[in-house]
Order: structure tokens, then C-alpha cells, then sequence
């Protein structure tokens, strides 16, 4: 297959590096295009208020002066002559479960492709300090040859949490849905060098839905966690409601 990698941890990020030998290795053909630095927890942010720069940094490899999101449009409206069969994101560093993928760069950029037409997948390694990225990639490597893109349509993207330990220690696959996360202590209060006050976003975070059926489940019990995501806010259970709380008000 013809594959566009990215991510948020940045063109030079040691997650995408081996993703991309792993695919090469396979036999894939491989277009990088990723952000110039790390852009974690950018969202689906876009860079409207600057220009947005390519630098190409060998064969099919790009990196690009904005977000995620930026990379895959940059991507398919002026880097790639031809279109690709799959889009992965990654391999983040540190997991992208439950609420965090509202906030991630890594399942935006997959999101992104998705709006493009393109099937696309986002995988993360789930530890932030000590990330078992070869582990990762041979667990994608494993989907794809079970040909998991062959049920991605362009209506969702699967989002993969791969559990950070030794490849002989993955139990299997679960296809699962989003817990819930909680963070603690989620701002943090410093001083600069002059006495004035900063403050650090961020926090340890505590596990709010441990079911069996969700991401955290898995990934704690050493299975990759496969999520289908569909960014569809909407909440269609409400829909009829407020039709007849609109016809009640209207009656007034």
C-alpha cells in the first residue's frame, strides 16, 4: 500500500521513525508528512494567522511549520500528485484514550484525512516515559495484514492504544469505546525567576470508567485497544425533544 504517515510529536519523533522503517520493511510505500516540532495536544487546531512553510527533507519526506491538521492539508492540496490507501497517525508517545482524544493532535491529524475521503488510523504507544514503540508498530503491522483497512469506511477513523510492554506480552485485540478520564491536579502553580506566577496545564489522571469494554480496560489488561471514532457532535437522542419542546413553545 501507498501510506501517509504523521503525527503530533514532530517530523523527527522517534514513534514515527520506526513506524515508518517497520512499514518499509513490509513492503509499503511511505510519504511522511509531519510538523516540524512537537505539537501535542493541538487539537484540530489550523494556522490561520501566519504562513505556513514546506520543507522537504528527502524523498517523499516533508515536514511542515503548522499543526497535525495543517499536514494533512498541506498533504493532499499541494505535496501528494496522487492519492494514497491509508493515512496512520503516529505512533504518539503516551496513549490517547478516553477524553484525551478531544485534545489530541495525533487522532486530529486522523480525523483530518477522514474529512479528506482518505481511510485513516491513529496509534498511540500508552506510556508517556518509557514508550515501547517497536511493540506498536509490530501490533499495526499484525492489523493490517488481517487487513483491518478493508472495513474502514470515510465515515470514522480507528483510533489503536497499543499497551507499553515487550510484544511477546500483547494478550490480543479488543474493539472497545471511549471511557471516561478524570484528571487531578490538572493546573499547576509556579514562580518565575523574577516571583511571578505560572502555571502549568496538565495532571495525573485518574480512571473514572474501567469497564471491560472500554480502551483503558484493555490497554491496562495488555490488549491493543481498537476504537472507532466518529467526530459527529450531535446528539441525536436529543433531536426529538427539542422538536416537541420548539412545537410547545411555539404553541405558547
Amino acid at each position: 500500500m501507498k501510506i501517509l504517515l504523521t503525527n503530533d510529536d514532530g517530523f523527527d519523533a522517534d514513534g514515527i521513525k520506526t513506524l515508518e522503517q517497520s512499514l518499509l520493511e513490509e513492503g509499503h510505500e511511505i510519504v511522511i508528512v509531519a510538523p516540524d516540532s512537537e505539537k501535542s495536544a493541538a487539537s484540530h487546531s489550523l494556522t490561520l494567522h501566519q504562513p505556513i512553510r514546506i520543507i522537504q527533507r528527502g524523498v517523499n519526506r516533508y515536514s511542515v511549520t503548522g499543526t497535525p491538521a495543517d499536514c494533512i492539508i498541506m498533504a493532499f492540496s499541494v505535496i501528494l500528485k496522487d492519492s494514497v490507501d491509508l493515512v496512520i497517525s503516529g505512533i504518539n508517545q503516551g496513549q490517547n484514550m478516553g477524553e484525551d482524544v478531544v485534545y489530541s493532535g495525533t487522532v486530529a491529524a486522523a480525523v483530518e484525512a477522514m474529512w479528506s475521503d482518505m481511510k485513516a488510523i491513529a496509534i498511540s504507544s500508552a506510556s508517556y516515559n518509557n514508550p515501547e514503540y517497536n511493540t506498536a508498530a509490530k501490533c499495526l503491522i499484525d492489523l493490517l495484514k488481517r487487513d483491518i483497512t478493508s472495513i474502514i469506511n470515510k465515515s470514522y477513523v480507528l483510533n489503536v492504544n497499543v499497551p507499553s510492554v515487550p510484544f511477546s506480552e500483547i494478550k490480543g485485540t479488543k474493539i472497545t469505546y471511549c471511557g471516561h478520564r478524570k484528571y487531578t491536579d490538572f493546573v499547576t502553580e509556579q514562580s518565575d525567576q523574577k516571583g511571578r506566577k505560572i502555571y502549568w496545564v496538565g495532571g495525573k489522571s485518574i480512571i473514572v470508567d474501567d469497564s471491560p469494554e472500554t480502551d483503558y480496560w484493555a490497554v491496562k489488561n495488555n490488549f491493543v485497544s481498537v476504537t472507532p471514532l466518529t467526530p459527529d457532535y450531535t446528539n441525536r437522542k436529543m433531536i426529538s425533544s427539542l422538536i416537541d419542546w420548539q412545537a410547545s413553545a411555539d404553541n405558547k
